[in-house]
Protein backbone atom coordinates (compact mmCIF):
# COMPACT_ATOMS: atom_id res chain seq x y z
CA UNK A 1 0.00 0.00 0.00
CA UNK A 2 1.68 3.18 -1.22
CA UNK A 3 0.99 6.70 0.05
CA UNK A 4 -1.53 7.55 -2.74
CA UNK A 5 -3.41 4.34 -1.92
CA UNK A 6 -3.55 5.34 1.75
CA UNK A 7 -4.95 8.75 0.75
CA UNK A 8 -7.54 7.10 -1.50
CA UNK A 9 -8.52 4.61 1.21
CA UNK A 10 -9.15 7.39 3.71
CA UNK A 11 -11.18 9.40 1.21
CA UNK A 12 -13.25 6.34 0.23
CA UNK A 13 -13.75 5.47 3.91
CA UNK A 14 -15.33 8.80 4.78
CA UNK A 15 -17.33 9.15 1.56
CA UNK A 16 -18.74 5.64 2.04
CA UNK A 17 -19.82 6.66 5.54
CA UNK A 18 -21.64 9.76 4.18
CA UNK A 19 -19.15 12.35 5.43
CA UNK A 20 -18.55 15.50 3.39
CA UNK A 21 -15.01 16.12 2.12
CA UNK A 22 -14.88 19.90 2.49
CA UNK A 23 -11.30 20.35 1.30
CA UNK A 24 -8.69 18.09 -0.24
CA UNK A 25 -5.33 17.99 -1.96
CA UNK A 26 -2.85 15.19 -2.75
CA UNK A 27 -1.49 15.55 0.79
CA UNK A 28 -4.55 16.21 2.99
CA UNK A 29 -8.29 15.81 3.48
CA UNK A 30 -10.63 17.91 5.58
CA UNK A 31 -13.68 15.89 6.60
CA UNK A 32 -16.98 16.94 8.15
CA UNK A 33 -17.95 13.95 10.29
CA UNK A 34 -21.47 12.70 10.70
CA UNK A 35 -22.74 12.31 14.29
CA UNK A 36 -22.49 8.53 13.92
CA UNK A 37 -18.86 8.60 12.84
CA UNK A 38 -17.92 11.23 15.41
CA UNK A 39 -19.26 8.90 18.10
CA UNK A 40 -17.33 5.98 16.63
CA UNK A 41 -13.85 7.44 16.11
CA UNK A 42 -13.43 10.73 18.01
CA UNK A 43 -13.64 9.41 21.60
CA UNK A 44 -16.05 12.03 22.97
CA UNK A 45 -18.43 9.89 25.05
CA UNK A 46 -19.09 12.60 27.67
CA UNK A 47 -20.05 15.14 25.00
CA UNK A 48 -22.51 12.79 23.34
CA UNK A 49 -23.90 11.58 26.66
CA UNK A 50 -24.52 15.18 27.75
CA UNK A 51 -26.11 16.01 24.38
CA UNK A 52 -28.47 13.06 24.59
CA UNK A 53 -29.47 14.00 28.15
CA UNK A 54 -30.14 17.64 27.33
CA UNK A 55 -31.58 17.16 23.85
CA UNK A 56 -29.02 19.55 22.36
CA UNK A 57 -28.21 19.95 18.67
CA UNK A 58 -25.32 17.69 17.56
CA UNK A 59 -22.15 19.45 16.44
CA UNK A 60 -19.91 16.71 14.98
CA UNK A 61 -16.27 17.59 14.49
CA UNK A 62 -14.51 18.64 11.33
CA UNK A 63 -11.09 16.99 11.07
CA UNK A 64 -8.11 17.56 8.78
CA UNK A 65 -6.02 14.48 8.04
CA UNK A 66 -2.52 14.99 6.63
CA UNK A 67 -1.66 11.98 4.48
CA UNK A 68 1.72 13.14 3.18
CA UNK A 69 3.68 15.28 5.64
CA UNK A 70 6.60 15.67 3.21
CA UNK A 71 4.46 17.61 0.72
CA UNK A 72 2.28 19.39 3.26
CA UNK A 73 2.84 23.14 3.92
CA UNK A 74 4.19 23.78 7.42
CA UNK A 75 1.29 26.05 8.34
CA UNK A 76 -1.39 23.42 7.65
CA UNK A 77 -2.78 22.16 10.92
CA UNK A 78 -4.10 18.63 11.08
CA UNK A 79 -3.68 15.06 12.27
CA UNK A 80 -0.85 13.24 10.52
CA UNK A 81 -1.88 9.78 9.40
CA UNK A 82 0.59 7.22 8.08
CA UNK A 83 1.28 3.50 7.93
CA UNK A 84 1.31 2.06 11.43
CA UNK A 85 -0.36 5.11 13.02
CA UNK A 86 -3.06 4.43 15.64
CA UNK A 87 -5.63 6.36 13.61
CA UNK A 88 -5.09 4.23 10.50
CA UNK A 89 -5.46 1.07 12.57
CA UNK A 90 -8.65 2.51 14.02
CA UNK A 91 -10.08 3.12 10.55
CA UNK A 92 -9.14 -0.40 9.48
CA UNK A 93 -10.80 -1.85 12.57
CA UNK A 94 -13.98 0.20 12.28
CA UNK A 95 -14.26 -0.79 8.63
CA UNK A 96 -15.02 -4.27 9.90
CA UNK A 97 -17.84 -2.89 12.04
CA UNK A 98 -19.25 -0.52 9.44
CA UNK A 99 -19.03 -2.71 6.40
CA UNK A 100 -17.82 -6.20 7.18
CA UNK A 101 -19.85 -7.82 4.42
CA UNK A 102 -21.87 -6.59 1.44
CA UNK A 103 -23.99 -8.17 -1.29
CA UNK A 104 -24.19 -6.13 -4.50
CA UNK A 105 -25.55 -6.64 -8.01
CA UNK A 106 -24.49 -5.06 -11.26
CA UNK A 107 -27.16 -2.50 -12.10
CA UNK A 108 -28.12 -3.49 -15.63
CA UNK A 109 -30.81 -1.83 -17.67
CA UNK A 110 -32.07 -4.94 -19.46
CA UNK A 111 -34.15 -4.42 -22.58
CA UNK A 112 -36.46 -7.02 -24.07
CA UNK A 113 -37.72 -10.27 -22.62
CA UNK A 114 -34.49 -12.28 -22.28
CA UNK A 115 -33.16 -12.51 -18.74
CA UNK A 116 -29.46 -11.84 -18.04
CA UNK A 117 -27.43 -14.18 -15.81
CA UNK A 118 -25.15 -12.64 -13.18
CA UNK A 119 -21.96 -14.42 -12.13
CA UNK A 120 -21.15 -14.74 -8.40
CA UNK A 121 -17.83 -13.19 -7.33
CA UNK A 122 -16.43 -13.45 -3.83
CA UNK A 123 -14.28 -10.46 -2.83
CA UNK A 124 -11.95 -10.24 0.16
CA UNK A 125 -10.03 -7.11 1.17
CA UNK A 126 -7.04 -8.31 3.13
CA UNK A 127 -4.33 -6.59 5.17
CA UNK A 128 -0.86 -8.16 5.33
CA UNK A 129 1.33 -6.78 8.12
CA UNK A 130 5.09 -7.45 8.12
CA UNK A 131 5.91 -6.91 11.79
CA UNK A 132 8.98 -6.49 13.95
CA UNK A 133 10.03 -3.36 15.85
CA UNK A 134 8.82 -1.68 12.66
CA UNK A 135 5.78 -2.48 10.58
CA UNK A 136 4.96 -2.51 6.88
CA UNK A 137 1.37 -3.02 5.76
CA UNK A 138 0.01 -3.98 2.35
CA UNK A 139 -3.63 -4.13 1.30
CA UNK A 140 -4.81 -6.74 -1.19
CA UNK A 141 -8.22 -6.82 -2.81
CA UNK A 142 -8.88 -10.21 -4.39
CA UNK A 143 -11.93 -11.50 -6.21
CA UNK A 144 -12.71 -15.05 -7.29
CA UNK A 145 -15.41 -16.13 -9.72
CA UNK A 146 -17.36 -18.93 -8.02
CA UNK A 147 -18.33 -20.44 -11.38
CA UNK A 148 -14.97 -21.03 -13.07
CA UNK A 149 -12.42 -19.97 -10.45
CA UNK A 150 -10.84 -16.93 -12.16
CA UNK A 151 -8.99 -14.79 -9.60
CA UNK A 152 -8.74 -11.04 -10.18
CA UNK A 153 -6.26 -8.85 -8.24
CA UNK A 154 -7.16 -5.26 -7.32
CA UNK A 155 -10.75 -6.49 -7.56
CA UNK A 156 -12.39 -3.66 -5.65
CA UNK A 157 -10.63 -0.94 -7.68
CA UNK A 158 -11.86 -2.59 -10.88
CA UNK A 159 -15.42 -3.27 -9.76
CA UNK A 160 -15.85 0.34 -8.58
CA UNK A 161 -16.18 1.35 -12.24
CA UNK A 162 -19.31 -0.82 -12.44
CA UNK A 163 -22.74 0.50 -11.49
CA UNK A 164 -23.83 -1.50 -8.45
CA UNK A 165 -27.03 -1.81 -6.47
CA UNK A 166 -27.98 -3.78 -3.32
CA UNK A 167 -31.21 -4.88 -5.06
CA UNK A 168 -31.48 -7.50 -7.78
CA UNK A 169 -32.14 -5.66 -11.10
CA UNK A 170 -35.24 -6.52 -13.12
CA UNK A 171 -34.88 -9.30 -15.69
CA UNK A 172 -31.68 -10.61 -14.07
CA UNK A 173 -30.97 -13.81 -12.18
CA UNK A 174 -27.95 -15.16 -10.32
CA UNK A 175 -26.07 -18.29 -11.33
CA UNK A 176 -25.58 -20.94 -8.66
CA UNK A 177 -21.89 -21.21 -7.71
CA UNK A 178 -19.92 -24.36 -8.53
CA UNK A 179 -17.29 -23.33 -5.97
CA UNK A 180 -18.48 -23.05 -2.38
CA UNK A 181 -17.67 -19.86 -0.46
CA UNK A 182 -15.44 -21.73 2.00
CA UNK A 183 -13.45 -23.20 -0.87
CA UNK A 184 -13.21 -19.77 -2.51
CA UNK A 185 -11.85 -18.28 0.69
CA UNK A 186 -9.25 -21.05 0.91
CA UNK A 187 -8.14 -20.39 -2.67
CA UNK A 188 -7.72 -16.69 -1.94
CA UNK A 189 -5.79 -17.52 1.24
CA UNK A 190 -3.31 -19.48 -0.90
CA UNK A 191 -2.85 -16.43 -3.13
CA UNK A 192 -2.14 -14.31 -0.06
CA UNK A 193 0.30 -16.89 1.29
CA UNK A 194 2.17 -16.98 -2.04
CA UNK A 195 2.29 -13.17 -2.11
CA UNK A 196 3.69 -12.99 1.43
CA UNK A 197 6.28 -15.69 0.75
CA UNK A 198 7.48 -13.91 -2.40
CA UNK A 199 7.72 -10.49 -0.75
CA UNK A 200 11.26 -9.14 -0.38
CA UNK A 201 12.48 -10.33 3.02
CA UNK A 202 14.95 -7.49 3.54
CA UNK A 203 12.67 -6.16 6.29
CA UNK A 204 13.10 -9.43 8.25
CA UNK A 205 16.86 -9.55 7.72
CA UNK A 206 17.20 -5.96 8.93
CA UNK A 207 15.06 -6.77 11.98
CA UNK A 208 17.32 -9.72 12.80
CA UNK A 209 20.35 -7.44 12.42
CA UNK A 210 18.91 -4.86 14.87
CA UNK A 211 17.94 -7.70 17.21
CA UNK A 212 21.51 -9.03 17.18
CA UNK A 213 22.96 -5.57 17.81
CA UNK A 214 20.70 -5.02 20.83
CA UNK A 215 21.42 -8.52 22.12
CA UNK A 216 25.18 -7.93 21.85
CA UNK A 217 24.78 -4.68 23.77
CA UNK A 218 22.78 -6.48 26.46
CA UNK A 219 25.42 -9.19 26.74
CA UNK A 220 28.12 -6.56 27.20
CA UNK A 221 26.29 -5.16 30.22
CA UNK A 222 26.26 -8.54 31.97
CA UNK A 223 29.46 -10.13 30.61
CA UNK A 224 31.30 -9.89 33.94
CA UNK A 225 28.60 -11.81 35.79
CA UNK A 226 28.93 -15.58 35.94
CA UNK A 227 25.28 -16.00 36.92
CA UNK A 228 22.89 -13.79 35.05
CA UNK A 229 20.22 -12.05 37.17
CA UNK A 230 16.49 -12.19 36.45
CA UNK A 231 16.63 -8.73 34.83
CA UNK A 232 18.95 -10.12 32.12
CA UNK A 233 16.48 -12.83 31.15
CA UNK A 234 13.55 -10.39 31.21
CA UNK A 235 15.38 -7.93 28.93
CA UNK A 236 16.48 -10.69 26.57
CA UNK A 237 12.90 -11.97 26.28
CA UNK A 238 11.68 -8.41 25.67
CA UNK A 239 14.18 -7.99 22.82
CA UNK A 240 12.97 -11.21 21.21
CA UNK A 241 9.34 -10.09 21.42
CA UNK A 242 10.21 -6.67 20.01
CA UNK A 243 12.48 -7.61 17.10
CA UNK A 244 11.40 -11.12 16.13
CA UNK A 245 9.84 -10.75 12.65
CA UNK A 246 6.45 -12.23 11.84
CA UNK A 247 3.66 -11.80 9.31
CA UNK A 248 0.06 -11.12 10.33
CA UNK A 249 -2.83 -11.51 7.88
CA UNK A 250 -6.33 -10.22 8.59
CA UNK A 251 -9.49 -9.91 6.52
CA UNK A 252 -10.76 -6.31 6.63
CA UNK A 253 -14.06 -6.96 4.88
CA UNK A 254 -15.58 -8.80 1.96
CA UNK A 255 -18.70 -9.43 -0.02
CA UNK A 256 -20.53 -11.12 -2.84
CA UNK A 257 -20.78 -9.30 -6.16
CA UNK A 258 -23.10 -10.57 -8.88
CA UNK A 259 -21.79 -9.31 -12.22
CA UNK A 260 -22.38 -9.74 -15.92
CA UNK A 261 -20.00 -12.15 -17.60
CA UNK A 262 -18.15 -9.53 -19.67
CA UNK A 263 -16.92 -7.45 -16.71
CA UNK A 264 -13.40 -8.90 -16.47
CA UNK A 265 -12.95 -10.30 -19.95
Amino acid sequence: MQQPHLHKFIEDYFVANECDITEKSPYHLTVQLTPELDKLIMNRPFYWHYLEKTGGIPNPMQVTFITNANQCPEDLQGEKIHFGSPRLHQLFNTTKTLGGYVRMYENLNVQGQQSVPLHPWLCLNIKISFCSDRKKEILLSLGINLIHGQIVPQFFDKVKATMLTPKMPDLCFTLSPFIQIKSGINRLKKVVQTFAENEDDTWAQEAHHRWQEETNLLESFYEDLEEKPESYHVEKQALEELYSPYIDVSIINGGMFYLEKQVFQ
